[in-house]
């Protein structure tokens, strides 16, 4: 890297560029993006995979890039291999996301004692 002045003052400059907030805060983003998870339903049980609690974490960084970590009931669930995909491609449509990327965990695996008693009650659980 060149050390002469002009150099120096625009390395200063980026670094010293505040980044950009989420559009309209980043509540207000995640909850369009869990408003967005909501319509993604489980192929195997008739509940969207938000309230299924397969989505353990929803991370948004100072770009607006969204990280988030989901699992699935059973590892050999038939759609693993496209589950994430879709998940990826639904966030990134969510207005104020600049990027979408999924991970798949297994760890803690999924138990339907995660769901929550209302969604039990509705599934014929209790």
């Amino acid at each position: 890297m060149s050390s002469d002045p002009e150099s120096i003052s625009k390395l200063t400059d980026w670094l010293n560029e505040a980044p950009e907030p989420p559009p309209d805060g980043e509540e207000e983003l995640r909850g369009r993006i869990v408003d967005a998870l909501r319509e993604i339903y489980d192929p195997e049980i008739p509940v969207n995979i938000y309230d299924l609690n397969l989505i353990y974490a929803i991370s948004i960084d100072d770009h607006s890039a969204v990280d988030i970590q989901m699992t699935l009931t059973a590892p050999g669930c038939p759609v693993a291999d496209m589950f994430p995909g879709w998940v990826e491609s639904r966030v990134g449509e969510v207005e104020g996301v600049s990027e979408a990327r999924v991970e798949l965990v297994w760890d803690p695996p999924w138990t339907p004692d995660m769901l929550s008693d209302e969604i039990k009650l509705d599934l014929g659980l209790l």
